[in-house]
């Protein structure tokens, strides 16, 4: 069955784009000009992913987004006319998945989306009854689950945070360029700025941070490294 996307945008014009290219790359769409309309689309039949514009009048994308969220973990992915690293910020902590400033590539969209959504099934797949959790201190990762704990604790990451984690406790000893984490949590054929890596890391650790562990991922010079992870350090 065909994904369903819902587009969030107050410009009719990038609305036409965006649905143009998912439906070319066989997903159908739904659309809302603004955010109290996203809602209602939202809460009348839950679409598979939303891309949400950031600066819409009325209820803004980050307001929407943080509706959604109490009660969804349905991907979002923003989109935004200001390449603004607090907007990214703010957008990623409260539960976005990923971010896009316009003007953006339509090509590029559609293969954001579909990696979003190849993480998003793979979190909804059948646990293995027989998978050995990656572990390092107090922090635990069923990745076929997609269960993150630490020190009993659950953790909240979205799939592309599960992704960056998984990478880092796979080569737990091991120095990650930016260019290695994107590729592990975007896929090769996609670029994403030194900005956005770090966005999701800051977000990491505040998650971490939540729940006492304060040395899960070191930073050096050509990139980061998995900490102690362990309680209180």
């Amino acid at each position: 069955m065909a994904h369903r996307i819902l587009v969030v945008d107050d410009d009719p014009h990038i609305r036409d784009v965006i649905s143009f290219a998912l439906e070319k790359a066989g997903m159908t769409t739904e659309t809302a000009r603004d955010g109290g309309e996203a809602l209602t689309l939202f809460q009348r039949q839950p679409p598979d992913m939303i891309i949400l514009d950031v600066g819409m009048p009325d209820t803004d994308g980050l307001a929407v987004c943080r509706e959604i969220r109490k009660s969804s973990n349905v991907p979002i992915l923003f989109l935004s006319a200001r390449d603004d690293e607090i907007d990214r910020i703010i957008g990623l902590e409260i539960g976005g998945d990923d971010y896009v400033t316009k003007p953006f590539s339509p090509r590029e969209m559609v293969a954001r989306v579909n990696v979003i959504l190849r993480r998003a099934a793979a979190a909804a797949g059948s646990p293995a009854r027989n998978e050995v959790p990656l572990s390092r201190g107090a922090l635990m990762l069923r990745p076929m689950q997609h269960v993150a704990e630490f020190n009993g604790h659950p953790l909240d990451l979205t799939a592309i945070e599960f992704a960056i984690v998984k990478a880092l406790l796979t080569r737990a000893e091991i120095v990650l360029s930016r260019d290695q984490i994107m590729t592990a949590a975007y896929g090769a054929n996609i670029n994403v700025s030194d900005r956005t890596i770090d966005s999701h890391i800051r977000n990491i650790r505040a998650k971490l941070a939540r729940v006492g562990c304060n040395s899960v991922i070191e930073t050096v010079h050509i990139g980061f490294r998995l900490g102690r992870c362990t309680a209180g350090a």
